[in-house]
């Protein structure tokens, strides 16, 4: 086997534009712990079954400091004397023909997987001191534990080199906490997004916008399948797999009742005429980055009387919301703005058990507080980046309580869920959701709906359905 071959190819180093963001990006999580060492590994290969694995992702904060894509590295930021800290990138190195690894190993080796950047290239690409895995052990026996913190929960293999260093007790009350810090400051660096993320959002965005339109495409040819959810779910699949390197969470293809249910990602239901088609979906870039987009479609291209009602409210609720969103309103505006506008609709329509004020009442022991959330069932928003629920290790007091800054991406997404069983409401309601979902960027004066491309109000969303069904 190890005869007969052509001298391999190299494996292109070329410069990744992310490059010089990463290197701010480590400096600016050095400032947060300037005499601590910083472990944060990418995680592994998952097994689906036997011998074959699941599609590999990075770890989002291990991404974000790295730009880098493969599987099992780990980043260890070291402090210097100069006050701040050396990065080396500990990643596994081409299993080429010059090991035996190429022909033997089916999981890394080259001649099952392909060939794929290692140490030299890697290093090249992202402008960072690259070492090989198998140096790792060494490194992390190096670091002294009370001066450590690791980033846990990813690689069960650094968490137990890290950890299983002897100590005291007190460095061991200690290490847990100290350990949350670094996952907290990590999310909370990155909520405001830099120029390269933000290009990169909007690339993602326009891949979204282009799946839409191609499942509006595909209503007819939906509708004639029992399970007509699961084409327009393959539909959008197809184009993030083109435009990007996957969906950046499961799709929801909620048609008719199916659309009171929050998470319906079982997709396996009919399209049918007179329904509304409720499509949760993002495409996630070849950097990572993930739109989280919805729209409410009358699957024959017109709501019904009813629909409409429905709809305008959440249309006006979300409209409400994006209005609230600029630098220094806090986190929860858009959701406060938004829930007044349908609880005074659910009032309005004699569904309230409550007067619109007691409804909004944040006291959870006051009267009547909160009886709106039977239909809404959500919060408004999120922030949007790496992840679809993006900074989630985040402090209250950093994100949901906290103020909006330039930067920050987050979605506006009311909706309105009449479920088919719920006596509380007329019957011409029952089976009825409806939720629209916009990707808000916060700038310096104010908001940009980073989704407007994919029409919201009544008449333009008629009208772009009439031009997207086939002739």
């Amino acid at each position: 086997m190890a005869t007969g071959w052509a001298p391999p190819a190299d494996v292109m180093a070329v410069r990744d534009d992310v490059a010089p963001y990463g290197a701010k990006r480590r400096a600016l999580l050095g400032t947060r712990f300037p005499t601590d060492a910083l472990v944060i590994p990418t995680g592994g290969l998952r097994v689906r079954a036997n011998d074959t694995d699941y599609p590999f992702r990075p770890g989002s904060d291990f991404f974000w400091l790295t730009g880098c894509h493969e599987p099992d590295a780990v980043l260890l930021l070291l402090p210097n004397p100069a006050g701040e800290h050396d990065a080396v990138l500990y990643l596994a190195d081409r299993s080429d023909r010059s090991t035996s690894a190429f022909y033997t190993d089916r999981r890394y080796g080259e001649l099952w997987v392909g060939p794929r950047p290692g140490v030299r290239e890697t290093s090249a690409a992202l402008e960072i001191e690259c070492r090989p895995l198998t140096e790792l052990p060494h490194a992390l026996a190096r670091l002294a534990p009370g001066k450590t913190r690791v980033l846990r929960g990813v690689d069960s293999l650094v968490d137990d080199a890290v950890l299983g260093y002897p100590r005291g007790q007190a460095a061991r009350n200690a290490g847990p906490g100290r350990d949350v810090e670094l996952a907290q400051s990590l999310s909370e660096l990155r909520l405001v997004k830099d120029d390269f993320e933000i290009a990169r959002l909007e690339e993602a965005v326009a891949a979204t916008v282009r799946g839409f339109t191609e499942c509006a495409t595909e209503l007819p040819a939906a509708s004639a399948l029992p399970n007509g959810e699961r084409w327009l779910e393959g539909t959008f699949w197809r184009r993030a797999r083109v435009d990007g390197n996957d969906v950046g969470y499961g799709s929801i293809v909620a048609c008719g009742p199916h659309a009171t249910t929050l998470h319906w990602v079982q997709d396996d239901g009919p399209v049918r005429e007179g329904d509304l088609a409720l499509l949760d979906m993002g495409v996630e870039s070849r950097s990572l980055y993930t739109a989280d987009v919805t729209r409410t479609l009358p699957i024959n291209g017109e709501f019904s009387d009813v629909q409409r009602k429905v709809y305008e409210v959440v249309l006006a609720a979300q409209q409400a919301g994006i209005d609230a969103v600029r630098p220094g309103a806090t986190f929860l505006d858009p959701h406060r703005a938004a829930m007044r506008v349908i609880a005074t609709a659910l009032h309005d329509w004699g569904l309230l058990p409550a007067s619109v004020e007691e409804s909004l009442s944040e006291d959870p022991k006051a009267p009547g507080a909160g009886v709106h959330r039977r239909y809404t069932l959500h919060s408004t928003s999120h922030m949007l980046g790496l992840d679809v629920h993006d900074c989630a290790q985040a402090r209250d007091e950093a994100y949901r309580d906290a103020a909006l800054a330039a930067g920050m991406v987050l979605t506006v997404e009311p909706g309105l869920y009449f479920q088919p069983d719920d006596l509380t409401v007329p019957p011409e309601l029952r089976g009825i959701g409806v939720r629209i979902e916009d990707d808000i960027l916060v700038t310096a004066d104010g908001f940009r709906n980073l989704s407007s491309a994919l029409p919201r109000g009544v008449s333009d969303l008629e009208s772009w359905m009439r031009q997207q069904r086939p002739i």
